[in-house]
């Protein structure tokens, strides 16, 4: 691709996950680069997923110049059928380069996932009425899938409910659920429950009920002021 090419920075299928990793969002974290304040893991990370979207960049390129060539402003003769064939050999060899630097932009992103979930857990023994509500749906089947113009991930269960993808990110951290990552996100990866996740629906839940002051015991402060008739 021609170095005096502007183009807007390339979006890949890892930049979600990237961004659920550290916290932050892309920019920053090649803001950080720059500048020399991360480390070697979090800079390989940075390093890895910048080879990428240069990758990504160059099969965004050489896609718009076949769309080009064939959108009927040519001749069509010898010339054309050449420079077709020409830009089709370039687009192949850049989506096998992309998906080589996306292999190792995902070896770089898993210890710094890893690290993350390595983070002290919530406690799952009581939690939020909404992560019920996603665990219900999912036990009903669910998929990963991704927008393939905006990549875009979200979770689409059999009853048509749509879970984002960061409360996915959080009940995978607490070990609640697993997705099969044998297939791409593409074509919708499985999402199911652990047993943790299926035992944290049978737990017994919190009897008190909400709002309800707690009895203070004889002799703590402030004393209970009776009430005047």
């Amino acid at each position: 691709m021609p170095r005096n090419t502007t183009v807007k920075k390339a979006l890949t299928q890892l930049d979600h996950r990237i961004e659920a990793a550290v916290g932050h969002s892309i920019d920053r974290l090649w803001q950080h680069r720059d500048r020399d304040l991360l480390d070697e893991q979090h800079a390989h990370l940075v390093d890895a997923h910048r080879a990428l979207v240069q990758a990504e960049t160059n099969v965004t390129f050489y896609r718009s110049q076949l769309n080009s060539l064939s959108s009927g402003q040519y001749p069509v003769d010898n010339v054309l059928f050449e420079r077709i064939d020409r830009t089709v050999g370039l687009l192949e060899r850049a989506a096998r380069t992309r998906d080589e630097r996306q292999d190792q932009a995902v070896a770089a992103l898993e210890p710094v996932e890893a690290a993350a979930r390595g983070n002290a857990p919530r406690d799952v023994s009581n939690l939020p009425a909404p992560d019920i509500a996603a665990l219900l749906a999912i036990t009903q089947g669910a998929k990963l899938h991704q927008n393939l113009l905006t990549q875009q991930l979200y979770v689409v269960t059999a009853s048509s409910t749509r879970i984002p993808y960061s409360q996915l990110q959080r009940l995978e951290e607490d070990g609640l659920v697993v997705r099969d990552t044998s297939r791409p996100v593409t074509a919708g990866q499985p999402v199911t429950l652990t047993d943790t996740g299926r035992a944290s629906l049978t737990a017994p839940r919190s009897s008190k009920a909400p709002g309800a002051a707690p009895v203070p015991r004889p002799g703590t402060w402030p004393a209970a002021i009776p009430v005047r008739r």
